[in-house]
């Protein structure tokens, strides 16, 4: 049996122990008549009488301050693609087992039996107001872009779909602390990405919002550029490809300076990286196998080479981010996650490896303070 089977193994038998990883308590134990007549009847219709009047103090007097809704419709579920609300349904219950783990924010698994537009901004909208922030996950382009908007123009709560925003600040201080150890300046990187979903799409943005002016996008087509018919991919066209190059990715990754991919498995070789510029970057995420494995991007004379793997140097995950996003969301009451937040969030989340190497230019999940640092950024 291989390590990935066994790892499955017990990873089914630890589930099935669990019975899910998220479970509800009472924030006081309710052991007399009168703590009963304080948090049910009689006491608790004076609450309800002021929330009634003041819906504002919600934040103050029920969950709603401190808990964030993780909603899927399991139309992209990690590396398994469109398996439904109960294929998605594990994963939200890891994510909501993470937002506490690593920032003591409650939060709590929603699977939605629709993957209808419509019908997923008004449920997402109806059920908004038990939650002080939604974290949308796993929601397929170019669906994605459109709920997220409609669903951040009606909520005053923080909504952000962590797939793409989460892993575009992961991507960034990746790549701010990788241009310091090769030596290159972050904003005259010619930059490859391959993958033009929500996380490509994501990544694509954020870079540019951070000066990076030379980034060309790939998907299955090929480059993008202005004959896509595709909306987003038409918005991303404007934006990228300065040089106008054309072809596939071998053709885009000559004389680049890094290889971002949120794509597929295999997707590159080590003859391809020889293409590149010396000193090249390259952050292969696909999951769980990567676009190129390591040592074969260091065998084609890649500098620094990270993936979204736990097993390799440089992982590169949303789980840095997402925990403290919504942690500094909850604690200082943003109504939006703006670009400039992000960014702040990036530039802090790069500065805590103190002096970046090869194999370290994020810090490692369980390292003290990522948190607290990207929780900073959010206010």
């Amino acid at each position: 049996m291989s390590k990935n089977d066994q790892n499955n193994k017990k990873a089914i038998a630890l589930h099935k122990k669990l019975g899910g990883k998220v479970t509800i308590g009472s924030a006081m134990p309710v052991t007399s008549r009168a703590e009963l007549s304080l948090v049910y009847t009689p006491g608790v219709a004076a609450v309800s009488s002021l929330l009634h009047k003041h819906p504002e103090l919600a934040r103050d007097y029920t969950i709603k301050g401190k808990t964030v809704a993780v909603i899927s419709d399991g139309s992209a579920v990690l590396g398994l693609g469109n398996i439904g609300p109960y294929g998605a349904l594990p994963v939200m219950e890891g994510k909501c087992a993470l937002f506490k783990t690593f920032a003591n924010v409650q939060a709590f698994p929603i699977v939605l039996s629709t993957q209808n537009v419509e019908r997923i901004v008004e449920a997402v909208c109806a059920i908004a107001p038990v939650f002080g922030g939604i974290n949308l996950e796993d929601f397929a382009a170019p669906n994605c872009f459109e709920i997220e908007e409609r669903i951040k123009a009606r909520l005053d709560i923080p909504v952000m779909h962590d797939d793409q925003h989460g892993t575009a600040i992961a991507v960034l201080a990746a790549l701010i602390n990788a241009a310091k150890v090769v030596k290159k300046d972050l904003k005259k990187l010619k930059v490859v990405i391959s993958g033009a979903g929500a996380a490509g799409t994501a990544i694509a943005k954020l870079l540019i919002k951070a000066g990076i002016k030379d980034i060309v996008m790939l998907d299955s087509r090929g480059v993008v550029d202005s004959t896509r018919k595709e909306s987003h991919k038409k918005e991303l066209a404007k934006h990228t490809n300065p040089r106008k190059v054309a072809g596939g990715l071998r053709e885009a990754l000559v004389g680049a300076d890094a290889l971002i991919g949120v794509s597929g498995p295999g997707l590159a070789t080590a003859a391809d990286i020889t293409l590149m510029a010396p000193k090249a970057i390259v952050l292969a995420m696909a999951n769980p196998t990567p676009e190129i494995l390591p040592e074969e991007a260091l065998k084609g004379g890649a500098a620094v080479v990270g993936t979204g793997r736990s097993d390799y140097p440089n992982q590169i995950n949303n789980s840095l981010v997402f925990p403290g996003v919504f942690r500094g969301a909850l604690d200082n009451r943003v109504s939006k996650i703006t670009d400039e937040m992000k960014l702040q969030a990036a530039k802090n989340l790069a500065a805590l490896v103190k002096r970046p190497t090869a194999d370290k230019i994020v810090p490692g999940p369980f390292e003290k303070g990522i948190a607290a640092a990207v929780a900073k950024a959010i206010r």
